[in-house]
């Protein structure tokens, strides 16, 4: 989800002084390498996808567009890298999105051998997903979440000659990042199958993953606030009517079902959350605090939330992946439950805000039992937490 890396981009230094008997500034402290900005969106946006994947509810996309901002992060993320050369820098990502995929992969694939499913030739989208791996419907629930791992991936593979048109003219290629969500909407239905999903899912986050570049190249800095701000006003605006407008073609108003409206509304928001970053500099610097502020200050919740939000981000795909299967197996878990008199009297067993809590301790023990994975496909030594 997203490019899955530690950190973020360095936040946009402002320019320094020409003359040289400009007064001397004291040295700013060294980089660590990570946003604490995007970090925290990132964990944010994994949260919701879980919450979304629990509850169902057909809004939590306008309140939130999780993928549009995963996308416009890894965006942002693959812009810094393309500083290195592109092939090395593809490798890199490759290999850091693979070995976790083929780890859940492994268990999820031999599932659904053992109920009954009959693999072909499509069987080789599990090796590298380009296209939506096969599988069948027990196992549906688990697998339907790789369109994202699958676009991400062509992002990538593309992100080289799409920064390079993007040089060429970045404003308009942003703008024009927009049209292939409406050519599909309204000239040219796309075929059916797994090239048609692909497209249309690289149509509906295109914005998004080139507005990552426009943040990290400062693009986004030199524009000016009332037009970004009318622009991207408008942009949720026209998804969210588009949304409510066409509900009879989905039975829902969510956008996950309506692509044009996911384009429009996830490029309006997320356009407004990079632009505070690069307009206002936000980095959330403000939490590392030296410990006697923290005692002083309620640093103690400021170091837990920081502790979770890098472990959401060093482990965001194990999370992504094995949440679905954690959810699953909550289901029959809760049902044991009711076979203990005291867990029935005492816990709301058929609340989904239980399960969805449930849940979440299974996604932990996911995390301990398989987050060494993106450890050993970064080159790092394996940690149960990072």
């Amino acid at each position: 989800m997203g490019s899955h890396r530690r950190g973020g981009p360095a936040v946009l230094a402002p320019e320094s002084p020409e003359n040289g008997d400009a007064p001397a500034s004291p040295p700013e402290p060294k980089s660590t390498g990570r946003d604490r900005y995007f970090d925290t969106l990132r964990a944010l946006a994994l949260i919701r996808v879980v919450t979304y994947h629990t509850f169902g509810w057909a809004w939590a996309g306008m309140v939130f567009p999780s993928m549009g901002i995963m996308f416009a992060l890894a965006g942002t993320l693959m812009a810094k890298s393309l500083e290195r050369p592109p092939l090395k820098v593809i490798r890199n990502r490759v290999r850091r999105l693979l070995p976790p995929f083929w780890f859940w992969g492994a268990f999820v694939v031999l599932a659904m051998l053992i109920h009954d499913w009959m693999p072909g030739w499509q069987i080789v989208f599990w090796v590298v997903p380009l296209g939506d791996p096969p599988g069948n419907a027990w196992a549906q629930q688990a697998w339907e979440i790789l369109w994202y791992l699958r676009t991400y991936l062509w992002f990538v593979l593309l992100s080289p000659l799409l920064l390079k048109l993007f040089r060429l003219a970045p404003i308009p290629v942003l703008l024009l990042s927009l049209s292939p969500v409406l050519v599909l909407g309204f000239l040219w239905e796309p075929p059916g199958g797994r090239l048609g999903s692909a497209l249309t899912d690289l149509a509906t986050y295109l914005f998004c993953w080139i507005l990552g570049f426009a943040h990290r190249e400062g693009v986004l800095a030199r524009l000016k606030p009332l037009a970004v701000t009318a622009l991207s006003l408008a942009a949720l605006g026209f998804g969210a009517w588009y949304a409510f407008t066409h509900q009879e073609e989905t039975g829902s108003y969510d956008l996950d079902d309506i692509p044009l409206a996911q384009a429009f509304f996830s490029a309006g928001f997320v356009t407004l959350l990079l632009y505070a970053k690069a307009y206002f500099k936000v980095d959330f610097a403000g939490r590392s605090l030296p410990h006697s502020r923290l005692r002083s200050s309620g640093g103690t919740l400021i170091r837990r939330l920081d502790r979770i939000v890098t472990i959401f981000n060093s482990r965001a795909v194990s999370i992504y992946l094995w949440h679905e299967i954690a959810l699953i197996l909550a289901v029959p878990l809760i049902d044991q439950f009711w076979n203990v008199p005291a867990f029935e009297k005492y816990l709301p067993l058929e609340s989904q805000w239980f399960m969805f809590g449930i849940g979440w301790v299974l996604i932990g023990v996911f995390v301990l039992l398989c987050g060494w994975v993106e450890d050993v496909a970064a080159k790092k030594k394996p940690k149960l937490l990072p």
